[in-house]
């Protein structure tokens, strides 16, 4: 499963299995983490997107757009000025499970999977900026931990399932969340080792 909060759906209408042309809108890893961004922390403005990411009110901007084209993100037409737009995240997390996914999809869907691993990338590079900065019970418990195992890809689906099941009993809703709470990233990633499972050469 390659979701942009690695999470199992639920069917409360917050969370939205993506079809081809949304896996088209976020095979983009900025994009990406504009999406995350506003589901992390709420509504905001290209300025402030921009200001979080490090990158240009244009881009930002133009980011929003194509966010809000594919259905993901809808304006706040209530809040702001005329020259100051407000959007906020429509759902609580994107998924696209390339096993149960269509033909049709497998093109969009690895453009999208190779977009989620960049942006992941870039959160955990953003993330470390942070750690010589945070409060001392947070350092305490925070982990960037790396393993290597030797697993079939059954092995790995079953890995998966019950990281999962783990994070779902931990999961809270938003007048649920236990007081001194702050957003924390848990991000699962199962891959194998970079060169040791690509088909040989002409056989892709």
């Amino acid at each position: 499963m390659v979701a942009s909060s690695a999470a199992p759906a639920e069917p409360s209408g917050r969370d939205i299995e993506l079809d081809t042309a949304a896996l088209r809108v976020l095979a983009h890893p900025l994009r990406l983490n504009v999406l995350t961004l506003l589901r992390e922390r709420g509504p905001s403005t290209a300025t402030r997107v921009a200001g979080e990411l490090g990158i240009n009110p244009g881009a930002a901007s133009y980011h929003l757009r194509r966010l809000a084209s594919g259905g993901l993100i809808v304006e706040e037409p209530d809040r702001g000025t005329g020259r100051e737009r407000w959007w906020k995240s429509v759902h609580r997390q994107s998924i696209h499970d390339p096993a149960f996914a269509p033909a049709e999809q497998r093109e969009a869907g690895r453009a999208y999977a190779h977009a989620v691993a960049l942006a992941a990338a870039d959160r955990l590079r953003r993330a470390a900026h942070d750690v010589p900065l945070l409060p001392q019970e947070w350092l305490d418990v925070t982990t960037y931990s790396d393993f290597l195992l030797y697993l079939t890809p059954g092995d790995v689906d079953r890995i998966r399932a019950e990281i999962f099941e783990v994070i779902s009993r931990y999961r809270h809703g938003e007048s649920e969340v236990p007081e001194g709470a702050s957003p924390v990233a848990l991000q699962v990633q199962a891959f194998p080792v970079p060169g040791t499972a690509l088909p040989p050469a002409g056989d892709a």
